[in-house]
């Protein structure tokens, strides 16, 4: 796996700042301070995870993680000074891991890194041992959680990590009610310092991908005030 890590902002404090503790944990921090510099250290190094800065000459981090997402799930967490909900759940909607307002404590954005990174560090021997554990199927249906890919009446859909995840634990666990709180928990882990709106962001993208492919033997459902169910239909 890369131990590279894309640091993409316009602020050489911040920039200086991060890129310490990025070394401290013993990655590899790559530097862009505009948005065409960071796509291009993007294609150039693959990192492992992108922080990137909203607002940045050139091009936007929106428009960079959306023009990055037409290709990779590499994990990116959005960093802005921007605090309005509308900007977070663009960030979210455009299929951006997660996000962090300006000012932070650096050792919260580590804290954050840790997590995602823990949820695809998972050794290539662990992936081969657990074998068919890690494919659920149904009607229809294929995810495969060894090598992230989904099929839909065989064909692919694109999701990012988390609306994968997110998907893989509901239809592992049919007629089950997760709430968001355990969806945040079991996905994101307990050091993730969100809130459930996270969830109804990625199960909205999420549902709005699989409606595409016309998916009819199963749903996933929301249970009013509780969370959300993997339903399989009788018909």
């Amino acid at each position: 796996m890369s131990k590279h890590i894309l640091i993409a902002d316009d602020n050489e404090a911040i920039v200086d700042i991060l890129k310490s503790y990025v070394a401290k944990e013993g990655f590899i921090p790559v530097i862009a301070y505009d948005g065409e510099e960071a796509l291009a250290m993007f294609y150039r190094y693959s990192p492992v995870l992108l922080l990137l800065d909203v607002m940045m000459p050139k091009k936007d981090g929106f428009e960079i993680c959306r023009e990055i997402r037409q290709s990779s799930n590499v994990p990116i967490i959005m960093v802005t000074a921007k605090s309005e909900d509308a900007d977070r759940i663009m960030g979210l909607d455009i299929g951006a891991d997660d996000y962090i307002v300006k000012p932070f404590s650096p050792a919260e954005v580590m804290a954050r890194i840790r997590a995602v990174l823990r949820r695809i560090d998972l050794p290539e021997d662990d992936r081969k041992n657990d074998g068919r554990k890690n494919i659920v199927t149904f009607t229809g249906l294929e995810i495969n959680l060894s090598d992230y890919t989904v099929q839909i009446n065989g064909k692919p859909i694109n999701l990012t990590k988390k609306e994968l995840e997110i998907f893989w634990l509901l239809a592992s666990n049919p007629g089950k009610v997760y709430s968001r709180e355990n969806l945040l928990s079991s996905i994101w882990g307990y050091e993730y310092f969100g809130d459930a709106r996270t969830v109804d962001t990625h199960i909205k993208r999420l549902r709005a991908k699989i409606d595409r492919l016309g998916a009819s033997s199963w749903e996933i459902k929301t249970i009013w005030g509780v969370g959300y169910k993997f339903e399989v239909k009788h018909v």
